[in-house]
């Protein structure tokens, strides 16, 4: 899957993949869209800052009540006003809220993060 294929997701206004630093490395967007390379880099460190926040939750959870299967983290959503970030490994798509599948954006995104990172490579 490529970022062109997201980009066919109902309400798909922008589609990217970022470095484990949150460089963005590749994007698509939505022409006449207000998202920008820039709006797309800042939101892709963005991404890598929530999900390592969200890895800590997860991981004191785990420790403190002994419960499982919070981690790792298979995905991450943020919602905003307009529009919502899905992402996965990293992919993300940026959708309107209207039109937003959060269960066929999941699976589309882990196709494209498959692509990028395929079973063990480095």
């Amino acid at each position: 899957m490529d970022l062109n294929q997201l980009m066919d997701l109902p309400g798909a206004l922008a589609a990217f993949t970022f470095t484990d630093k949150g460089d963005l490395t590749a994007h698509a967007a939505r022409e006449g869209t207000e998202i920008t390379p820039e709006v797309l880099d800042l939101l892709a460190h963005a991404c890598v800052a929530n999900i390592a926040i969200a890895t800590m939750e997860a991981r004191g959870w785990e420790a403190l009540t002994g419960q499982k299967g919070f981690e790792p983290l298979q995905g991450f959503s943020m919602i905003g006003l307009e529009w919502s970030v899905v992402l996965a490994g990293r992919c993300g798509v940026v959708m309107k809220n209207r039109d937003v599948n959060y269960e066929d954006a999941f699976k589309a995104i882990g196709a494209c993060s498959a692509a990028q990172h395929p079973q063990g490579a480095a």
